[in-house]
C-alpha cells in the first residue's frame, strides 16, 4: 500500500494527515475552516484517495498558518507515499469546467518543485476562508511533494466556482499521475532512471 501518516506540531498548528493512494475509504476532514474542509473533501473525492486531515490552528489570528501547514504536511505525505515512483504515469493534466468557470491543471511528479498559479480571485473571502490562501496551499503542496504544478484560470467570475474548479482539477490530475501504468510498472518514468 502506498500510504503515509504524518504529524506536525508547532506553536501555531497541530496537524495530522493520513493518506492512502491505493485505497478509497473516503475522507475525514477537520481544519476548523468550513470552506477549506469542503475543498479538501472535493480534492480527496476526485483524486480517489483516502484522506484524513485533523488540524487545530490559531484561527483567532487568521487561517494562514492552518492552510499553509496542512499543505506542507499533505505534500510531504504525497511524497512519502509515492516511494520510488516506480510505474506511475508521472504526468497528467485536466481541463475542468464549473458553470461559467474553466480551469486547467497540469502536473509532473518530477521531484522538482515549482508552482505556476494564474488565477485572479474576485472576492477576498468565501465564508471564513481568505481566498489568497488558495495559492499558498498549492505552493506548499508543490514544494513539499516535489511536484511541478501549473494551475491556470482560463475564465470565470464566481470566486467559489474558481477555487472549487482548481481543487477538483488538481485532484483529477493527481489521480491520473499516480496511477500505475501496467505496461511500465517496473520502470521509473525518467530517462535518468530516478524521480527525486
Amino acid at each position: 500500500m502506498r500510504e503515509a501518516k504524518l504529524t506536525r506540531k508547532t506553536k501555531e498548528t497541530d496537524i495530522e494527515v493520513h493518506i492512502n493512494l491505493d485505497k478509497n475509504d473516503g475522507y475525514k476532514i477537520d481544519t476548523g475552516i468550513g470552506f477549506f474542509n469542503h475543498m479538501l473533501e472535493l480534492f480527496a473525492f476526485h483524486s480517489g484517495i483516502s484522506l484524513i486531515v485533523k488540524c487545530k490552528g490559531d484561527l483567532f489570528v487568521d487561517g494562514h498558518h492552518s492552510v499553509e501547514d496542512i499543505g506542507i504536511l499533505l505534500g510531504k505525505a504525497i511524497k512519502e507515499s509515492l516511494g520510488d515512483k516506480k510505474g506511475i504515469n508521472r504526468y497528467a493534466d485536466t481541463f475542468l469546467p464549473m458553470d461559467e468557470t474553466l480551469v486547467h491543471c497540469s502536473l509532473d511528479l518530477s521531484g522538482r518543485p515549482f508552482l505556476v498559479f494564474n488565477a485572479d480571485l474576485p472576492s477576498q473571502k468565501v465564508g471564513e476562508f481568505e481566498t489568497e490562501l488558495t495559492e499558498e496551499f498549492f505552493r506548499a503542496i508543490a514544494f513539499n511533494s516535489g511536484m511541478t504544478l501549473h494551475l491556470n484560470l482560463l475564465y470565470g467570475k464566481n470566486t467559489h466556482h474558481i477555487i472549487e474548479a482548481l481543487y477538483k482539477s488538481f485532484g483529477k490530475s493527481l489521480k491520473k499521475a499516480i496511477e500505475i501504468n501496467n505496461e511500465n510498472k517496473n520502470l521509473v518514468m525518467s530517462s535518468k532512471g530516478v524521480l527525486e
